[in-house]
C-alpha cells in the first residue's frame, strides 16, 4: 500500500497522460487531411512523436497505479475489465504503427521534394486508422471508470 499523496499524484499523472495522448491523436487527425504537404508533413511526424511519448507515459503511470495503487495488483489482475482495457490499449498501439510508418515516409518524401503530396488512397487509409484509434481510445476511460466502481465483468 502507498500513501494517499502517492495515489493521488499517480492518478493525476495518469489522467494527464491520457488527456495528452487523446489530444495529440486528435491533432494528428486534424492535420492529416487531403492536400497536406511540406512543413505540415514534418509537423505530423513531430505530433506523432508527442503522441507516442504521452502513450508511453499513460502506460507507465497505469502500471504504477496497478503496482503502487491502493487497490493492489491482485485486484487488477483478477479483473476481466482490466484485461479488456490493457488489450484495447495494445490494439491501439498496434493500429498506431500504420500512421507512424506513413508519417515517416511522407516526411522523408517531403524533404526530397517540397511539393510532395501523399496519394489519396494512403492518406484515406491513414485517416481511417486514426478514426479507429480515436474510437478505441474513447473506450479506455469508460473501462477505467467501471474498474474504479468495482465492476469486474462486462456481462
Amino acid at each position: 500500500m502507498t500513501s494517499l499523496t502517492t495515489e493521488i499524484t499517480v492518478a493525476y499523472l495518469h489522467f494527464v497522460a491520457l488527456i495528452g495522448t487523446a489530444s495529440l491523436l486528435v491533432a494528428e487527425a486534424a492535420v492529416c487531411r487531403p492536400g497536406i504537404q511540406g512543413a505540415a508533413l514534418h509537423r505530423l511526424k513531430a505530433i506523432d512523436i508527442g503522441y507516442f511519448s504521452f502513450a508511453i507515459a499513460a502506460l507507465l503511470t497505469g502500471a504504477m497505479r496497478v503496482f503502487w495503487g491502493a487497490k493492489g495488483s491482485a485486484y487488477y489482475f483478477a479483473n476481466p475489465v482490466f484485461h479488456t482495457k490493457v488489450g484495447l490499449f495494445v490494439v491501439i498501439a498496434l493500429l498506431s504503427i500504420v500512421p507512424t510508418r506513413r508519417f515517416i515516409q511522407w516526411s522523408k518524401a517531403a524533404r526530397a521534394d517540397e511539393r510532395f503530396v501523399p496519394d489519396a488512397q494512403s492518406l484515406s487509409g491513414v485517416r481511417n486508422v486514426l478514426r479507429l484509434e480515436l474510437i478505441a481510445l474513447a473506450a479506455l476511460p469508460l473501462l477505467g471508470t467501471l474498474m474504479a466502481h468495482g465492476v469486474s465483468s462486462l456481462r
